[in-house]
């Protein structure tokens, strides 16, 4: 830090002190929330109300449990789920990840905060690892003198780059109205060994893209054994556009598989935010072929649309025979969230020779004992992430059926074959009856 940015410097205890009784925070996703300052924030002992607005929490903050402090998320991950599961009120935002940039820009929280990298020699400071809903907030809350910009300095955090357009990814100091300086290790995904059936999806997924593909992969070990089989086979030519930059992508670049003639940011892997391994993070730093752009820019079906051969690779939890799929609850509780799964569930679809697959294990263990994930009705109290007339393809380790274009009774039929022989009889019987009623 040089002495031009000192004025707007401050402890993390002395950023936390402009926080009011009575406050809104918006915070982008884990891997850029501003540790330093939320963890000062949770020294102070209660509030009147404070409103946190958010997705996927890196740590159970001291903050989030605070007398007068409520937390909306947009998408749950371990942390909302240890929480819930131990009493404390998390609420889950409706809406998908754009949806969450435009409820943030209609309703102004004061203040936006987020971790970011050190300045550069003229003075900006890179986002780093995130973009989507917050970054065009922050630019708006920069830049309203009854707001703050809250920009905490990590010196981990990669120097990431974004385009023109969108205001390149960054922010000079001079505009920020705090700055925090806090050194603390980024978050990263674990590594989980993918199982037989994640294999078995992952080999029939590969044979599937083709040349000249633009790729989205979203969380998860399938997605990355997908890279996997990309990277080592004959096709390339490949884009990327996706919502979140995975290891996988790391992988195709090295591979020398990614031309980014894609038709849509043309010479450019773009995402709205990354999350993976510290060694994804590394690459990442200075990395020019990569480009990080609000989630405005990425996730609406409109633009996913645009790029050549979209293939958009998602998990799912359940699907019935009728091709509703359920992806982000579990059993009428929240697991996840909506993210992009529908916006690129739809834009695959009308991508010009593109498609989406969803992916899921034909089984779950429930209680010792195998239940089918596919099902002739979801139960009741379920709730549809994407519905039946956006579904493209669906696979599990049994085999790969395309939906659209089909009957009712045709969609039925394929997707029995895609469960667990154990339960296919009964699924069968299912449908017959519901087409003879």
């Amino acid at each position: 830090m040089t002495e031009d940015h000192r004025p707007r410097l401050r402890s993390p205890e002395e950023a936390a002190a402009l926080v009011r009784d009575r406050d809104d925070i918006l915070l982008p996703l884990a891997p850029a929330q501003p540790a330093g300052f939320l963890r000062a924030l949770g020294r102070r002992e209660r509030f009147e109300r404070l409103r946190l607005l958010c997705a996927l929490l890196q740590e159970p903050f001291d903050l989030l449990s605070r007398p007068g402090v409520s937390v909306l998320s947009q998408f749950f991950g371990p942390v909302e789920r240890m929480l819930t599961a131990a009493g404390v009120p998390i609420g889950h935002v409706t809406a998908d990840f754009h949806g969450l940039e435009l409820l943030a820009r209609r309703t102004k929280p004061r203040i936006v905060a987020s971790a970011v990298a050190p300045p550069d020699e003229q003075g900006f400071l890179s986002f780093g690892l995130h973009a989507g809903a917050s970054e065009i907030p922050f630019f708006e809350a920069a830049r309203d003198p009854e707001r703050l910009a809250v920009a905490e300095i990590n010196p981990r955090m990669p120097r990431t780059r974004g385009l023109a357009d969108f205001g390149n990814h960054r922010i000079h100091f001079s505009e920020v109205d705090v700055i925090v300086e806090y050194d603390a290790p980024l978050f990263t995904l674990p590594e989980t060994a993918p199982s037989e059936r994640d294999l078995r999806i992952a080999a029939l997924v590969g044979e599937l893209v083709p040349d000249g593909a633009t790729l989205q992969f979203g969380i998860g070990s399938v997605p990355n054994e997908i890279a996997k089989i990309l990277a080592a086979g004959p096709r390339g030519d490949f884009g990327i556009h996706t919502e979140m930059v995975v290891d996988g992508v790391k992988m195709l670049h090295e591979a020398g598989k990614v031309t980014n003639r894609k038709g849509l940011f043309d010479g450019y892997s773009t995402a709205t935010f990354g999350l993976g391994s510290q060694a994804l993070y590394d690459w990442l730093d200075e990395e020019t072929s990569v480009r990080f752009l609000p989630v405005s820019a990425t996730n609406p079906a409109c633009q996913v649309a645009r790029n050549r051969r979209m293939i958009s690779v998602n998990a799912a939890i359940m699907v019935d025979l009728h091709g509703q799929v359920v992806a982000d609850t579990v059993a009428g509780r929240q697991h996840s969230g909506v993210g992009g799964h529908e916006s690129f569930v739809t834009g695959a679809r009308e991508s010009d020779g593109g498609t989406s697959i969803l992916c899921l294990h034909s089984t779950k263990e429930i209680d010792g004992a195998p239940r089918s994930r596919i099902v002739a009705e979801l139960p009741p109290g379920s709730i549809v992430t994407t519905p039946r007339h956006q579904v493209d393809r669906v696979a599990t380790e049994h085999g790969i059926v395309q939906l659209f274009g089909l009957s009712d009774a045709e969609r039925a039929e394929v997707l029995v074959e895609l469960a667990d022989p154990a339960f296919r009889a009964e699924l069968r019987a299912a449908a017959r009856k519901r087409t003879v009623g």
